[in-house]
């Protein structure tokens, strides 16, 4: 036997409750001894219980041995789904000389809720007063009585607004800010819970604490009651009997309600809690309901329902202080180490009535006081009035906050070791890759680009955790997404996302800023805001971009199928919105925030007009539409000769001369061949006479390292990598940062902290250059004629003071890993191939030591020597011939 089978997952998912995917999509990984080992075909069968499928009995699908060397994303072709049901699968491989693998292990998946009539229950809740800004969170309970032995319990829950589910005295699940943020106009999501173990025979009790979230509470610069004024819950428990019955517990106007300890909690402004006003029992049975009132009930929700596909927002750590002192104010201070975003656990004894205040901020002022004038609005203070009895526990419920520094106010002595213990929140995307080099600076700045996406990535890719802004900009999306990728597996998070996106696609065909919209669209035509633009350059450009990333990273066609027609009226709607393919200038950001270097919007978004009219024409050819592909690429060409017509001259000058014109006409390929070294000369030169620095803005930097390397000048790229004096990367590393700023001038050491306005220090926009580290540092590149890492490219660029890199990703396919040291005149590469996939690998020329197993091509690069090699480990060492 030479493959083994591990790792089996559905929609990208471990054993995933309530799919509405009709057709969901298998993948699993395989492992073997043997080198360059392949798998020549699969079969995979699909049953409705466990038993029959031990016995090789598919009563749902058999999807008979087919002749495929994929093993992800394959898709379900077996009778109809049922709402409900739970399925259970395995699969067998053959390798490449066809050999059989043993079946794998039984895995399952649960589908859904696939019609919306299949909803039972009422939407619950009570009218709030509108007037009221900071409304009690509302508790609502019922008690059911199970009179014989459950087979399985499945509850099925959601709410306009977020919610807490609890049975028998315990919360439900783990997820937090459920059900997440979408545009509640159009769609919410559900989530599904696996209950069997927690329902007994005998009394229960069923319930939740709901809170006002993003549907009811504050949101951005918006203001809050965003889509509307009271929030509502919707439950339905359905039980499966021994004896086959069923039976549902639903959400009706039969349930009680009150409110409680909970004197409010919103995302933007914190949350008070009243321990003296605790409900102990509240979600067990028996419970007196003394005082508590029927719950109302609300009309039918006009949206769709639809299952959860991003990730649950979770817990994933906890971070004890670094240090703690007394404040000369006499306030207890903790620096936590890290710029995180979540809260803090807080524990603390006391008289009852007590009110101790946990205050939370990024950095300190001068004076050793929190800075929190960035905060705008926003209000990052949690309230927790004792109850009076020994050591007491708080943790807030719905609400978040962006901070290193904690401050505590009201304690009754001295704090303990875990008075105080930070709770880091985010969409739990499973971390799949590691990245180390030699210098411990740029190690630094790795681990602040990880933490800045982790602190932003809550339901969707916000910018910022901390001022009242916390929205999904499509711009700052799109430009980070690659390394997004190359970090965590945000498969299903942008795919979630991508819905945001498209769900407020203007009739026209315009993308949007942010997404959900939340009312920002509105907002930006009748706020004290000046400008206003329907669509932005490299804002909507999102809308493409983000499906062509997850095809390329995933190898998911789905993304595209599902979106096609969007992204097809988004380059229309360029088009047709464009003089002689030239776009106007009416574009909000730019390349926003650059650094003294004011690129013209025009040019900007001309380019950015062209690269999405290339991705779709790509996007076109995978899916088999010639006559579109066709299209799109001879619009792109035209564009490009209009973007040289109209801005380029015959030195290779663009206009605007600033670092990120010629980055975008480079990288996106508008210049003929020509005036290609022309504008990487003059790229140099800009960057040369600004001192070795980058003056990029978002938009830009993505791109500048990429740029310079693929156009020959790999150690400049190094040279701003290592750059540490202002502006670079490494300068707010070197002033003690842990996570990306917004700005790189948001503190500099000549003129203290920037503007309060805008001036975030937890924004993974210019982290994007973590893309480049991983495909051009370390050499980990997919290939778009056989993406998901089917096919690898393994290409390193050593450079810089650097002389040891060591990187790993975990693709679908398995561990792709790439480590390589410089000593002396020797350089050493180690590589990781996964089973099942290929590797084109790229050594610097010399005197070299070659694997076994690799075959050498015809030179690709100049400098290099190429070989192919399958699965495995391999060694390629080169001496310097010089």
């Amino acid at each position: 036997m030479s493959l083994t089978i591990r790792r089996l997952r559905v929609e990208g998912t471990k054993r995933p409750l309530g799919l509405d995917t009709l057709r969901p999509r298998f993948s699993w990984l395989l492992e073997s001894e043997q080198t360059a080992q392949m798998q020549s075909a699969y079969r995979i069968l699909v049953a409705s219980g466990e038993e029959p499928l031990r016995r090789g009995e598919a009563d749902v699908w058999d999807s008979g041995k087919v002749e495929s060397d994929r093993s992800v994303q394959i898709v379900y072709e077996g009778a109809p789904l049922e709402s409900g049901k739970v399925y259970y699968w395995k699969v067998q491989v053959w390798d490449r000389s066809g050999e059989a693998s043993d079946w794998s292990g039984i895995e399952y998946w649960s589908m859904g809720l696939l019609g919306q009539s299949e909803w039972k229950s009422s939407w619950i809740g009570k009218t709030m007063d509108s007037e009221a800004e900071l409304p009690p969170a509302l508790y609502l309970r019922k008690e059911f009585t199970v009179d014989r032995p459950v087979r399985r319990a499945t509850l099925y829950s959601t709410a306009l607004g977020v919610y807490e589910p609890h049975l028998n005295g315990s919360q439900v699940g783990d997820h937090r800010f459920a059900p997440g943020w979408t545009d509640y106009n159009i769609r919410t999501q559900y989530q599904t819970f696996d209950v069997t173990g927690s329902v007994r025979i005998g009394a229960n009790a069923l319930g939740a604490i709901l809170g006002t979230g993003w549907y009811a509470g504050h949101v951005g610069m918006m203001g809050r009651q965003i889509y509307g004024t009271s929030p509502r819950l919707l439950m339905q428990l359905e039980l499966e009997y021994e004896d086959g019955k069923r039976e549902l517990v639903i959400s009706d106007g039969s349930w009680s309600m009150n409110t409680g300890p909970i004197a409010y909690s919103d995302i933007l402004m914190g949350e008070t809690y009243d321990a003296r006003e605790e409900w102990p029992g509240w979600d067990v049975p028996g419970f007196a309901e003394s005082g508590w009132q029927r719950a109302e009930t609300f009309e039918p929700y006009e949206g769709k329902l639809v299952a959860q596909i991003d990730p649950p927002v979770r817990v994933t750590e906890s971070l004890v202080p670094v240090k703690m002192w007394r404040t000369e104010w006499g306030t207890f201070m903790f620096d936590m180490g890290q710029n995180m975003v979540g809260w803090v656990r807080l524990k603390a004894g006391g008289v009852a009535g007590t009110r101790i205040s946990v205050s939370h901020a990024e950095m300190l002022q001068e004076d050793g006081r929190l800075y929190t004038e960035n905060l705008r609005r926003a209000v990052q203070k949690d309230v927790y009035v004792l109850r009076g009895e020994g050591v007491e526990t708080f943790e807030p419920h719905f609400t978040f906050h962006g901070f290193r520094f904690v401050e505590v106010e009201g304690l009754a002595g001295e704090p303990s070791a875990d008075t105080v213990t930070g709770r880091v929140v985010h969409s739990d995307t499973p971390a799949v890759g590691a990245l180390m080099t030699s210098d411990e600076m740029v190690n630094r700045l790795i681990s602040n680009i990880r933490w800045g996406q982790r602190g932003n990535y809550l339901s969707v890719p916000t910018d910022c955790p901390q001022r009242d802004e916390r929205l999904g900009w499509t711009g700052d999306a799109q430009i980070f997404i690659r390394t997004a990728s190359y970090n965590m597996d945000v498969s299903r998070f942008f795919v979630k996302y991508m819905n945001d996106i498209t769900d407020f696609q203007s009739p026209e065909g315009a993308f949007p800023d942010v997404a959900p919209d939340a009312g920002w669209f509105e907002f930006k035509q009748v706020s004290s805001v000046k400008w206003f633009a329907p669509d932005n350059a490299g804002w909507g450009d999102a809308g493409v971009i983000i499906p062509w990333t997850l095809y390329l990273m995933y190898e998911d066609r789905a993304i595209l199928e599902d979106n096609y027609d969007a992204m097809k009226r988004w380059v229309e709607y360029l088009k047709a919105n464009s003089n002689n393919l030239i776009r106007p200038d009416y574009a909000n950001y730019g390349d926003w925030l650059s650094i003294n270097a004011d690129t013209p919007k025009d040019v900007l978004a001309t380019a950015y007009f062209a690269y999405s009219a290339k991705l779709f024409s790509q996007i076109a050819g995978v899916l088999g539409r010639s006559e579109d592909e066709r299209r799109y690429r001879e619009l792109f060409e035209q564009i490009g000769e209009a973007f040289v017509r109209e801005y380029v001259d015959e030195t290779g000058m663009i206009r605007g001369d600033t670092q990120t014109v010629y980055v975008l006409a480079l990288y996106f390929g508008l210049l003929p061949e020509k005036l290609k070294p022309l504008a990487v000369n003059r790229l140099e030169q800009l960057i040369r006479e600004n001192g070795n620095h980058l003056s990029t803005g978002f938009l830009g930097v993505g791109y500048l390292l990429p740029a310079l390397t693929e156009n020959g000048l790999e150690e400049l790229a190094y040279t701003l990598l290592h750059q540490d004096t202002f502006p670079s990367w490494l300068y707010s590393v070197r002033h003690g940062a842990t996570t990306i700023w917004e700005r790189w001038d948001g503190w500099t050491d000549m003129g203290g902290f920037q503007d309060p306005g805008m001036n975030s220090f937890n924004h993974y926009s210019l982290g994007s250059v973590g893309e480049w580290m991983y495909r051009y540092m370390a050499g980990i590149d997919a290939d778009p004629q056989q993406p998901g890492f089917k096919h690898i490219v393994i290409h390193p660029r050593p450079g810089g003071r650097l002389t040891e890199v060591r990187a790993s990703f975990e693709s679908g396919y398995g561990l792709i890993g790439s480590s390589w040291k410089k000593k002396g005149d020797r350089f050493t590469l180690e590589i990781d191939v996964p089973v099942n996939t290929t590797a084109t690998v790229y050594v610097p020329d010399g005197e070299l030591t070659v694997p076994a197993g690799a075959e050498e091509l015809p030179a690709s690069a100049a400098g290099k020597r190429t070989f192919r090699v399958g699965s495995g480990r391999y060694e390629f060492v080169s001496r310097s011939l010089g």
